[in-house]
């Protein structure tokens, strides 16, 4: 159980958030307020207030950022994309809770079956979904997408894509300290300041060693966010020039170095292989790799319902590589089949929220399922609808970008663009066996997006009135000298 210190961490940060933004610059305010937070505040701890979703470690930062931004600042933050099609996918992933709310009015009783003739013995039973969850749901949806709003907006231009590379790259550092000493002497020290372990502890430890979690919610996490700091590093020591080149290239290596140490298999795949692309093929290549993997990720979920995918033949080429995680890969292939055949009596727009999409003892009530994968979670909670919504909006700005690539110059293209999209990409894909979407995601996503809109829509995020004076200016010029020619 969370100590005292955990939830005044939550209570402060809109306090720090705010010193923040009074001593930062607005991108580098809205980076570490979020960032921050994700790293740093305690996880599982959470403010439950009636009506509204629960306030925590991801929401909390988000909330303050776009508050503090709209109505303290008076900056604009809008909440709808140029692109039509990503319109409508906001839209609908915001709209789209209304009928899963609807068609979800009904309890789950979980009754005495054997021997109970005719009397019947309920032992458990999940709330139906009624008109004041509907508020929750819908603003917690709103929350989700407030770091890729603010990341589109104020996070989108080359120089501020700078900006966010180098965060991720010095909060990387700053981590693999905590990081490094969990892995010589075990993670302890989500235990020593907030209290409690946040998950289990077996599955820290691999190699006969330890995988460090520090304040995160599986050291799954802290790897991914580790491979994220090293695409960072390795994207500026590319873009950089002496002496800056060296600096950024020994950090990209340090990093790399502590990923290999976070024992995490899937992480370190992509680290392998992205860190060549990043630091040497040319963009549209990068980009190539990007919109690949989210085609992948997109893919998967369908072929799976279809019985497409070749479960067995997986399985047998990852016990070739390790039994360990051949048995980890198969129990999670066993809990998507289980969750599958959940989610098909609701497929549309799922079971929604109180755990109502996970598989029950149909007498007590207990889970029998595990669902590690984000897909099958928003597949059995918002059903087709709802995952369509949210993949739509994390893999759109992949294909976005990639149509506006193959019109300009490399030489006029942000050196940080497609850097940014294999981070997004790396985390799609991983999302097909862990949940591992955070802020960090959605704000490379609406970086992405919103860069792709500039490319397309010159002078989108440009003030009204600059563009007036710009125009007044021209007007009233001397008009220039015409150049005569020899002849």
């Amino acid at each position: 159980m969370p100590n005292a210190l955990a939830y005044l961490m939550l209570i402060a940060w809109p306090v720090i958030a705010h010193k923040m933004f009074q001593r930062l610059s607005l991108q580098q305010a809205i980076l570490w307020c979020v960032i921050g937070g994700y790293l740093f505040l305690p996880p599982l701890a959470v403010f439950d207030l009636p009506l509204v979703p629960d306030m925590d470690k991801d929401s909390i930062p988000a909330v303050v950022a776009f508050v503090i931004c709209a109505y303290i600042l008076r900056k604009r933050v809008e909440i709808w994309p140029r692109h039509r099609v990503m319109r409508a996918l906001v839209a609908i992933f915001l709209g789209s809770v209304i009928a899963t709310v609807l068609t979800n009015g009904d309890p789950i009783v979980f009754r005495v079956i054997e021997n109970a003739e005719p009397i019947v013995f309920p032992t458990y039973a999940l709330p139906g979904l009624r008109w004041r969850d509907l508020g929750s749901v819908m603003i917690n949806q709103m929350i989700v997408l407030l770091p890729f709003f603010l990341a589109r907006r104020y996070l989108s231009h080359p120089d501020q894509q700078r900006q966010l590379v180098i965060v991720l790259m010095v909060a990387g550092l700053v981590y693999s300290v905590p990081s490094l000493f969990e892995i010589r002497f075990s993670p302890q020290l989500n235990t020593w300041i907030y209290g409690f372990f946040q998950h289990d502890f077996s599955q820290t430890m691999r190699q006969g060693g330890f995988r460090p979690i520090v304040f995160l919610p599986h050291s799954l996490w802290l790897a991914l966010f580790m491979l994220m700091s090293v695409l960072a590093a390795t994207a500026l020591a590319r873009s950089a020039k002496d002496p800056d080149k060296r600096r950024y290239t020994l950090a990209a290596v340090y990093l790399f170095g502590v990923l290999v140490l976070c024992k995490s298999i899937a992480s370190l795949v992509y680290g392998l292989v992205f860190t060549p692309f990043v630091a040497m093929a040319s963009y549209r290549m990068q980009m190539r790799l990007a919109l690949a993997l989210g085609v992948v990720a997109i893919v998967y979920p369908m072929l799976r319902n279809l019985g497409l995918v070749p479960v067995e033949a997986i399985l047998a080429q990852a016990q070739a590589f390790s039994p360990e995680r051949a048995q980890s890969l198969g129990f999670r292939f066993t809990n998507e089949a289980l969750m599958l055949d959940r989610a098909a009596d609701k497929p549309w727009f799922g079971w929604g929220g109180w755990g109502r999409n996970l598989v029950r003892n149909l007498e007590t009530g207990e889970i029998e399922s595990i669902p590690d994968g984000r897909w099958i979670l928003v597949f059995g909670t918002f059903g087709w609808v709802g995952y369509i919504a949210e993949m739509g909006l994390l893999a759109g700005p992949l294909v976005l970008l990639w149509q506006q690539m193959r019109r300009h110059a490399a030489s006029t293209l942000s050196p940080f663009a497609a850097p940014l999209a294999l981070m997004l990409a790396a985390t799609l894909v991983d999302m097909l066996l862990n949940a591992t979407l955070t802020p960090v995601t959605w704000l490379c996503a609406g970086s992405v997006l919103g860069y792709a809109e500039r490319l397309r829509y010159p002078g989108l995020f440009t003030p009204k009135r600059q563009l007036f004076d710009g125009y007044q200016a021209l007007a009233t010029a001397p008009p220039a000298r015409k150049r005569r020619s020899v002849l």
